[in-house]
C-alpha cells in the first residue's frame, strides 16, 4: 500500500523536511535548481547544506550501503555531488540569459524594464564578473539570478566557469563541513544537540546570510543618495 507524504508549506522552507523525506538526490535537485531554475530562489540553500553536513554519514549510506566508514570521506563525496550539481546549475542559469540577452537588449522601455539597468549590469560585470559570481554563491536569492544575468549580459564563458567551479565548491565546502564539524564539536564539548534544534539554526543561518544584502539594499541606498 502506498503511503502518500503529508506535507505543509512551512515544510517547504525546512531543509530537514528534504534530508529526512527526499533524501541525497532531492538535496542535489535542489542545489541544481537553486541556481539553475529561476523558481528556485525560495528554496533553502545555506540552511539545507549544513543540515546535509549534519547528515553527512546517512546521506551517503543511501548511495554507497552501509557508508564509507569515514566521516571526512561521506563529506568529501557529499562535497563532489553538491559542488556538480550547484557548477552545472549555474551554468544552465547562464546558458539561458546568453540566450535571453539580445532580446532584451533590443527590447524597448516599458514600467517593469528599464535597458539602462542592463548596460549598467553589463559594465558591473566586465569590473567585477569574477567576485559576484563567487560572492552570490553565499547570497540567498541574489546566486539565484547572478549566472541569469551574466550570461544575458555576455560575460566571457571561460571567466564565468573558473569562477562559477570556485565560487560553488567554496560555498559547499564551507556549509557541509561547518554543519557537521560544529555538530560534533557542540555535542562533545557540550553535549547539546543541534539536529534537536535545527529550527533555530535555520533561522541564525538565514539571518546572518541575508543581513549583508538588506545592509545593502536599505542602508546603501541611504548613503548613495546623501552623497549626491
Amino acid at each position: 500500500m502506498i503511503e502518500l507524504l503529508v506535507f505543509t508549506w512551512k515544510d517547504l522552507l525546512n531543509p530537514d523536511f528534504y534530508i529526512n523525506n527526499g533524501g541525497l538526490w532531492v538535496l542535489l535537485f535542489i542545489v541544481f535548481a537553486e541556481t539553475g531554475l529561476m523558481v528556485g530562489f525560495f528554496l533553502p540553500g545555506d540552511s539545507l547544506l549544513f543540515v546535509a553536513g549534519i547528515y553527512s554519514g546517512k546521506l551517503i549510506a543511501s548511495l554507497l550501503p552501509g557508508g564509507t566508514g569515514s566521516d571526512f570521506l561521506d563529506l568529501a563525496i557529499l562535497l563532489i555531488l553538491v559542488s556538480a550539481a550547484g557548477i552545472i546549475g549555474n551554468a544552465l542559469g547562464y546558458w539561458f540569459g546568453r540566450k535571453s540577452g539580445p532580446f532584451l537588449f533590443h527590447r524597448k522601455d516599458s514600467f517593469f524594464f528599464k535597458q539602462r539597468y542592463l548596460f549598467q549590469a553589463k559594465e558591473f560585470y566586465d569590473k567585477h564578473g569574477g567576485q559576484a559570481i563567487v560572492f552570490a554563491r553565499f547570497l540567498p536569492i541574489v546566486r539565484t539570478f547572478a549566472p541569469i544575468i551574466a550570461g544575458i549580459v555576455s560575460m566571457d564563458r571561460r571567466k564565468f566557469m573558473l569562477y562559477n567551479i570556485i565560487g560553488c565548491i567554496a560555498w559547499v565546502f564551507a556549509m557541509l563541513f561547518a554543519g557537521h564539524y560544529l555538530q560534533k564539536f557542540v555535542m562533545t564539548r557540550y553535549g547539546f544537540d543541534l539536529t534537536k534544534h535545527l529550527e533555530v539554526i535555520v533561522i541564525g543561518i538565514v539571518v546572518i546570510t541575508t543581513f549583508p544584502v538588506l545592509y545593502k539594499l536599505f542602508f546603501g541606498n541611504k548613503k548613495s543618495a546623501a552623497g549626491k
